[in-house]
């Protein structure tokens, strides 16, 4: 799969990720942050994440540190 497979949340919530300033590597994830930003439900976010990792793997980078998820993307 691309980039190109990616709906349009996926698509969005990836750039997203991806921006330095938000840096999900030093700062903790929140789906619930992220669902606010995007104005869509939690699920959404989780299911869009999910997506991620499966239709780009090589991009996305999901981990648990510290007691909180950890995200590195780049494209």
């Amino acid at each position: 799969m691309a980039m190109a497979d990616l709906t349009k949340l996926e698509a969005r919530l990836f750039k997203w990720l991806c921006l330095e300033e938000n840096d999900f590597e030093e700062n903790a994830w929140s789906t619930k942050k992220a669902a606010k930003a995007f104005k869509v439900d939690p699920d959404e976010i989780y299911e869009a994440l999910s997506a991620l990792t499966e239709k780009i793997p090589h991009n996305v980078y999901i981990h648990y540190r510290d007691g909180a998820m950890r995200i590195v993307a780049s494209e």
